[in-house]
């Protein structure tokens, strides 16, 4: 594959030669797709902009200026593609509802996952606060997924003190946490 399209590779392309279609596709297939998910936030739209756009490059291959930046032709051929789809979008009501219920899915989905790593990353700092065989147990039924009584043989110790050790620490994260924090939580606060 080019790492860049020469002159000589666009007078190719502007022969006919498909492989240097191919290689222009695979260099800025992926760009193209990129920019027009930008505009639209749909996955099905972006890959026909990318496909009329190379289609747009193959039928007016003729026409290429062999010193120009192919990439800056691809660019204003798929953004006027999709300019041109953001405009039939606004005429539509149904259109417009699709557009904005996808951009806000990516906005929540987005949202959602930083808090989420917010979270874990709060969850941490919390637990290494706790009394260090509080923390062990935790860790050995939380993340290792041990049973209070697999717990209580590997540290030698009575299922019972398992017990009292992870009440202990679900107690102290439940009090250092509002009840807005819990769902992401709820893994946690199951016993055994």
């Amino acid at each position: 594959m080019h790492k860049t399209i020469s002159a000589a590779d666009l007078a190719s392309l502007r022969s006919g030669d498909l492989s240097v279609f191919n290689s222009v596709y695979k260099l800025y297939g992926r760009k193209i797709y990129a920019l027009a998910f930008r505009f639209l936030k749909s996955q099905q739209q972006s890959e026909e902009i990318v496909q009329e756009t190379f289609i747009n490059l193959w039928v007016n291959r003729g026409k290429l200026d062999g010193q120009g930046n192919i990439y800056l032709y691809l660019y204003v051929i798929a953004k006027r593609l999709c300019l041109n789809e953001l405009r039939k979008i606004n005429q539509s009501a149904e259109l417009f509802s699709g557009l904005i219920s996808r951009i806000s899915e990516l906005h929540n989905a987005t949202e959602e996952e930083i808090l989420a790593n917010d979270m874990e990353q709060f969850v941490g700092t919390l637990l290494k606060k706790l009394p260090s065989q509080q923390q062990l147990i935790f860790k050995m039924s939380r993340d290792e997924g041990l049973s209070h009584r697999e717990i209580a043989e590997k540290l030698q110790i009575s299922p019972n003190t398992v017990k009292n050790h992870m009440v202990e620490a679900l107690k102290t994260l439940k009090s250092k946490l509002n009840y807005s924090h819990l769902f992401f939580l709820v893994p946690y606060f199951f016993l055994d």
